[in-house]
């Protein structure tokens, strides 16, 4: 392979990404994450291209954009893997795609929860898909317990590698329970046990999950979208059982989709067991997550 046949191809991808209303940018980090290339020599065209993609890996290149554009797979299945905060975390259609918006939940419970008896506390990620929340509570509380919980059978099977991949099996005890949101806790007796509480749960209403942009209404599991006629579905299930697994100032987050944090904040007052009912808004200034506290 020739440099001027990179290109070519690599010409001819970017005007086929631009009439199939894909982002070119997509292009540029499917090649970065597959070929470890240096992004500056890409984008200068640099003839070192040439000594990492062999025509083999062309091939494959092609073969995987050819997917995006046609099958309008995420670019991440494609690659099998995503950066999400400071961890390489393996990706597959069984699992959500962990958005940047959601990184945030890490940093409001770091910002909410300093005191020791948080640091040496139990936590559950609920609903944990690739694992990335508990992942993350995992190394931001090192001295913490955390379980990680999923309805999803395959989705704990990613959840459990990326968390050997991110060197958290032996430094830190993240249990994964097959289950639906508290069941496995209930069977654990992990009642009024709870320091914490992290969910990011389906919350996209039923009817708007077909209409979703196609690369997540075909690839991405429906089951981590839909929330329900009104997308609140299990928003109500985690507001209405976690008094009964959290101490008394035990901390509570959930993530949600916009238009919803007035509801979900009464949802919270309504229960009576709440206190510090808090909106938080994401990079967009959308409000995407609501946290509290129990009495």
């Amino acid at each position: 392979m020739s440099i001027i046949d990179f290109y070519e191809w690599y010409d001819l991808c970017l005007s086929a990404a631009q009439k199939s209303n894909v982002p070119s940018f997509e292009l540029d980090w499917l090649i970065l994450r597959l070929t470890h290339l240096d992004k500056l020599d890409l984008r200068l065209r640099s003839p070192n291209i040439t000594q990492k993609v062999t025509p083999e890996l062309l091939t494959k290149l092609d073969q995987l954009w050819q997917k995006r554009l046609c099958d309008r797979l995420p670019v991440q299945y494609l690659a099998g893997s995503v950066t999400w905060r400071d961890l390489d975390l393996q990706v597959t259609p069984a699992v959500l795609i962990p958005r940047p918006e959601t990184e945030l939940i890490i940093d409001i419970v770091a910002e909410h929860c300093q005191d020791m008896i948080y640091q040496k506390g139990v936590w559950i990620d609920l609903g944990t898909g690739s694992g990335a929340i508990a992942i993350a509570l995992a190394q931001y509380f090192p001295d913490a317990q955390i379980y990680a919980v999923d309805v999803s059978e395959s989705a704990l099977e990613i959840a459990k590698i990326n968390a050997n991949i991110n060197n958290q099996i032996n430094k830190q005890k993240i249990q994964f329970h097959h289950g639906i949101w508290f069941e496995p806790l209930a069977k654990l007796n992990l009642q009024n046990q709870l320091v914490g509480v992290v969910s990011n749960p389906p919350y996209i209403p039923s009817d708007e999950v077909l209409n979703l942009q196609p690369e997540v209404a075909k690839h991405e599991p429906h089951s981590a979208l839909d929330g329900g006629i009104d997308g609140l579905d299990d928003i109500r299930e985690l507001v209405n059982v976690a008094p009964a697994f959290l101490i008394s100032g035990g901390f509570w987050i959930v993530e949600m989709m916009a238009g919803q944090a007035e509801i979900v904040r009464s949802l919270l007052r309504a229960n009576g067991k709440y206190k510090n009912i808090q909106i938080h808004l994401d990079y967009s200034g959308i409000e995407r997550f609501v946290s509290a506290q129990i009495n």
